[in-house]
Formats: C-alpha cells, structure tokens, sequence
C-alpha cells in the first residue's frame, strides 16, 4: 500500500455488547457497500474490530483484528458513554496506526452502519493538503422508513462528519497496530475521548489545540442511518420525511430502490404527519413557556 488519498477507518462494537451481531455485520456490508462506491479509486477501507466479518471484504477494505475486552462486562447492546467512548476510540486509534503504511492525506472516521457521497475520494484528491472539512449540513436516513430529511448542524449528530488530514490526529510513533488498549488509550491521549471516540465537540477541540479552522464541506458528504436497532444512540427518524429515491440512493451507495407503497405511506402519510404536528408543538411550546415562568418570576 501506498499514496492513497483518503482513508476510511470505521470500528464494530464487540459481539457480547450487541443485541444481534448478525444484524451488526449486515449493517457493516452495507456501509461498505457505500464507502466502496466512490468514484475514485483513491481510497482504502480499514475495519476494525474483535471478530472477522462473516461475508467477504470487497476490494481496497481490510479488517483489522484486536482483542479488546467488550466495554460492558454483561451481556447486552449499550455500555455507559465513557466505556462506549474508550472501546470505539482505541479501535479507531488501531485503524490509524494501520493507515499509517499507505499515508493517506486524509482520514474520515466513519461509523458502522452510516453512508457517505461517492464523490469524497475525487474530493480529497483534488484538495492534497487541504486543512480539513467538516461535514455540517448532511442527511438523517431511516432503513426502517424507506425515508430520509436533511439533518442540519450534522456534526453535533452524527459521527461520521468529519475529514481531516491523517497528521492532525498524532498518530504515535512508537505504537503499531497491534498495540494493547491502554497503550492505544495513553498513546493517543485526550484526542481519544474528544476526537476518536466521541465527536460532538470535536471541530472545537481541533480548533484549540491546534489552530485548525475545519471548512464545510461544500456537498452534503454524509447519511447518519438511524432505526437500525443496532445504534447506541437509539436515534429514529419521526415525522415527515422524503421517500427513498434512486438519485438519493446512486449517490450514496445505498442498496437499490424499491418502492412499495408502504414506503410511501411511512414517509408522507397520516402518522408521519401527526408526528411533525407534535414536534412542532413542542418546539413552539418552550420559548412560550419560559416567557410564562419569566413573567411569573417577575410578579
């Protein structure tokens, strides 16, 4: 490997802490199904992870073993954010010490079961030294729905928001790929808990400790896929919401279309309707609210 463009790192949560490790790894084949479909071929795909995928890795993807504990010792889909943030970050970290070998100019870290605009791997490659994007305005997608909406703000959502070059993360030296955890965790230091292995914060955190001012990216580069009972977040997509369509689909590497009028009916029918209603209810009912409590203080 070498002189690659754009390398995607992205890391699968361990087999004792999900609800279906079958539904994981499909969810994978699908992201992988996107991340492969770019246009370029600039890329290269690194998987990491404590048990190989079942089904076999297309071209340009390798997995990347590691034998980290689960982060929760029972059984079960969800560990607390801090064990969560320290298992996704330290197998992120060992997915850049193994990017190392091809210097990528850029790195996206991206999760498991999201999609990305085909057109990032051409992106990169026209930008060589380019400081950095983040991806701000992007799309929420709903499997479960046959649906998807523009998501703004994505980068406070969504973890796969960001590109950046592969020397802003301070990959260690002397640290290699088959690192243990607590040297990948003491390696790599804050920039796991606030970079690798969380992302809300993460523009910020490059801002100040390094003076890095990310761009938007100038495309919507990103879906986050929520209804997948697989995400940690537990996120859904309610309300209304565009059907799925192949130019949505072509675009970002999605399975191919099929519309059913069950689709239809979930994305712009009488519930998805009553949902929005709600919403915005709710939304127009705060600021009314704290002007009544304002208006009681001050009586």
């Amino acid at each position: 490997m070498g002189g690659v463009m754009l390398a995607f790192v992205t890391s699968l949560r361990h087999p004792r802490n999900a609800a279906d490790y079958g539904r994981v790894e499909e969810l994978l084949r699908t992201t992988l199904g996107s991340l492969t479909a770019q246009t370029s071929d600039e890329y290269l795909v690194l998987v990491v992870g404590n048990q190989e995928p079942a089904f076999a890795l297309p071209e340009r993807v390798r997995f990347v073993p590691v034998g980290f504990p689960p982060p929760r010792a029972v059984d079960g889909p969800h560990a607390d954010r801090a064990r969560f943030v320290r298992d996704k970050g330290s197998k992120i970290g060992v997915g850049l010490l193994a990017a190392r070998e091809a210097a990528p100019d850029h790195v996206m870290v991206v999760d498991a079961d999201d999609f990305v605009h085909r057109d990032l791997a051409a992106f990169t490659a026209r930008h060589r030294g380019h400081p950095g994007w983040v991806v701000d305005e992007g799309w929420v997608y709903s499997g479960a729905r046959s649906a998807y909406r523009r998501q703004p703000a994505f980068h406070r959502t969504c973890g796969t928001c960001l590109v950046v070059p592969y020397d802003a993360y301070g990959v260690p030296d002397h640290l290699d790929e088959t690192a243990s955890q607590d040297e990948v965790v003491a390696g790599f230091g804050d920039r796991l808990e606030h970079v690798l292995g969380a992302h809300r914060h993460a523009v910020e955190w490059f801002a100040r400790h390094q003076g890095r001012v990310l761009e938007p990216l100038p495309f919507r580069g990103a879906v986050y896929h929520v209804d997948t009972g697989e995400n940690h977040s537990g996120k859904r997509l309610r309300g209304l919401a565009r059907p799925l369509d192949a130019d949505f689909a072509a675009c970002y590497g999605l399975p191919p279309v099929r519309r059913t009028t069950a689709a239809l009916w979930s994305a712009v029918g009488p519930r998805a309707a009553a949902e929005s209603a709600l919403a915005f209810g709710r939304r127009a009912a705060g600021p009314l609210a704290r002007r009544v409590r304002g208006a009681v203080v001050r009586a």
